[in-house]
């Protein structure tokens, strides 16, 4: 199980406190120093009772920013922690991140990318430390999700990090995502950050989907949609350059 750290929260509490302190002795002080002019005041020449009034709004303000501040700072540690106990609770589970790039070892890798043209030419390229890309070709695809399974070993891809990317014929961008298990979460500068198979660590902000283990056809286009696709592992040919 993740544990989730909640040092943050002692700081937070820390912050509220001292902006409270101050500001209610800087009202102190104010209020003590307008006595003081008022009573040492020339008779003939009284101070304008206008003057005091809009000093006073001003430090009101000041004190409503300071408890505005501190109530700011109290919901951020709140969400945060939020945020922690949400992701330790993905430990197990299945989610789906947008990547560039794989951590592979010899377990296949679900991914998908969402067409928004039709593409004649579809191709799937990894980039090993090396720089040796590996192509693989997918079939025609009509706009909408196109899933893809890479299988190292039916591809003779050795373990390590690889970039990946997939090209289109329409030339538009498209952003990959791949399906993968959560096997722990740690807490980063940023927040939670995921380490899930076949993927390596990810921050919590790139999950772009939850979902339970499910074969690959469960998060393909519905039937109809696109007729062509199928799993890589039965089709592709690596190309090596």
């Amino acid at each position: 199980m993740s544990t989730v750290n909640n040092d943050n929260v002692t700081p937070g509490g820390g912050g509220q406190q001292g902006p409270k302190s101050n500001g209610a002795e800087m009202q102190n002080t104010f209020i003590q120093l307008m006595v003081a002019q008022i009573k040492n005041q020339d008779p003939t020449k009284p101070v304008d009772s206008s003057e005091f009034l809009s000093q006073f709004a001003t430090m009101s303000q000041v004190q409503s920013l300071e408890k505005m501040s501190a109530l700011t700072e109290n919901n951020m540690v709140l969400l945060e922690n939020l945020q922690y106990l949400s992701a330790s609770t993905l430990v197990g589970q299945v989610v789906k991140v947008a990547v560039d790039e794989l951590n592979i070892t010899d377990k296949p890798i679900q991914g998908e990318v969402e067409l928004e043209h039709s593409a004649s030419d579809l191709v799937v390229v990894l980039t090993d430390a090396n720089g040796v890309k590996t192509e693989i070709p997918l079939p025609p695809s009509e706009p909408g999700r196109v899933g893809f399974e890479i299988d190292p070993q039916a591809l003779g891809l050795k373990p390590g990090k690889y970039d990946i990317e997939v090209k289109s014929s329409s030339g538009e961008s498209l952003r990959v995502e791949v399906k993968g298990k959560v096997s722990s979460v740690r807490l980063g500068g940023d927040g939670p950050v995921l380490a899930i198979e076949g993927v390596g660590d990810v921050p919590f902000y790139k999950i772009t989907e939850f979902s339970e283990p499910t074969p690959l056809t469960s998060f393909l286009p519905r039937s109809g949609s696109n007729p062509f696709q199928r799993s890589l592992s039965q089709f592709a040919q690596g190309q090596r350059s």
